[in-house]
């Protein structure tokens, strides 16, 4: 078994966690959310100012539209809910569906135009929780529905049930629609942020993923008092690969390279594509020591492991430079320049090296 990284035996603070693009995406989402329960609101007191003054319990409809608008309030405008998730998100739903058959019942009407309100809390569900839980919305609102028309109207239970599915379809149908186009949506968020985020050709991170990570991790290290080491690892030959066998092996080579490179790293590291044939390491909780073995061990791997071309094998070697903080330095751009230079030293000494920056002597 290969040697792992050497980690301090305790570290306190907490650990680097990946970028949760998710929460700033719900974040975004309930900008909309808000919009939604606002309209929820004014449709309600629209609705009680211009109906005709039939017998109505004006002082119970207007305080729901009190508590609920108190609350879109306390969860969107007055900074009382920091973090948003999407168990809040299902929770909001659930409030939606409450007021609108709050609203629905002391109306006294059961199959008036305010019924068609329950529509808003399925599209904010079918956007942002998923169609399953959209189902569940539907049901329970269908359930709302019929208490409603057996609770307001004794003829309700005479109705057909055609003039029920009737009522009900449109609310399955934007649910569905709504659910759908939801889908398609995220897978194609879902694409462009991988687009954003990876190299086209190895699929790992490019530079500015990377940049992004780095700055946090780095930060994060500086502020604990933890090691975090960064690695450049280089091909030797790609143009020697290039040039004899053409780029679509060149390709191949790369990927091979990024390929034995992840290989060798834990699930808390990071690597991406620099350049050409060059790629950067970031390593959190290892020192200096550590990140040779780790330096070393992947240039063995990639020396050990030609590819195929044809009836031939190509193989290829790796420098590698790396510079540890806080011993090399604290900043990105500086560990950065740091590792560069000990790249180059395991270039100029005959390549197929790891060279850890003020330690002159490869491994």
């Amino acid at each position: 078994m290969p040697a792992r990284h050497q980690l301090r035996p305790h570290v306190t603070g907490p650990q680097p966690q990946p970028v949760d693009f998710e929460t700033a995406e719900l974040r975004n989402f309930s900008r909309t959310v808000a919009q939604i329960d606002w309209l929820l609101v004014a449709l309600a007191v629209l609705y009680d100012v211009f109906r005709e003054p039939a017998a109505r319990a004006r002082l119970a409809i207007y305080a729901g539209v009190a508590v609920f608008a108190a609350i879109i309030v306390a969860l969107h405008h007055a900074r009382l809910v920091r973090h948003r998730s999407r168990q809040l998100l299902a929770t909001e739903t659930w409030l939606m569906v409450a007021f609108v058959s709050w609203v629905n019942y002391y109306s006294g009407v059961a199959h008036g135009p305010l019924l068609n309100m329950y529509l808003l809390p399925i599209v904010t569900s079918a956007l942002g929780l998923g169609p399953k839980f959209t189902l569940l919305v539907v049901g329970v609102i269908a359930g709302c529905y019929l208490l409603l028309g057996v609770a307001l109207e004794p003829a309700f239970s005479t109705l057909s049930m055609g003039t029920v599915a009737a009522e009900l379809a449109p609310m399955v149908l934007v649910a569905y629609v709504t659910s759908m186009l939801s889908t398609d949506i995220l897978n194609a968020l879902a694409r462009l942020r991988l687009i954003s985020q990876t190299d086209e050709l190895t699929g790992i991170y490019n530079v500015r993923a990377f940049n992004a990570i780095a700055e946090r991790d780095l930060g994060l290290a500086a502020r604990y008092g933890s090691p975090i080491s960064l690695m450049m690892v280089d091909a030797d030959n790609l143009k020697a690969v290039n040039d004899m066998h053409g780029h679509d092996t060149g390709d191949q080579l790369i990927k091979h390279v990024a390929g034995c490179i992840a290989a060798e790293l834990r699930g808390t590291d990071v690597v991406a594509r620099y350049g050409g044939d060059e790629f950067i390491c970031l390593l959190p909780q290892t020192d200096g020591a550590g990140a040779l073995l780790v330096g070393e061990r992947i240039r063995r791997r990639i020396a050990s492991r030609p590819i195929r071309v044809g009836d031939a094998e190509v193989g290829t070697s790796v420098s590698v430079g790396i510079a540890a903080s806080p011993e090399h330095g604290t900043g990105f751009e500086t560990l950065i320049k740091n590792a560069d230079r000990a790249l180059y030293v395991g270039k100029s000494q005959g390549r197929n090296r790891v060279v850890l920056f003020a330690d002159r002597s490869p491994l």
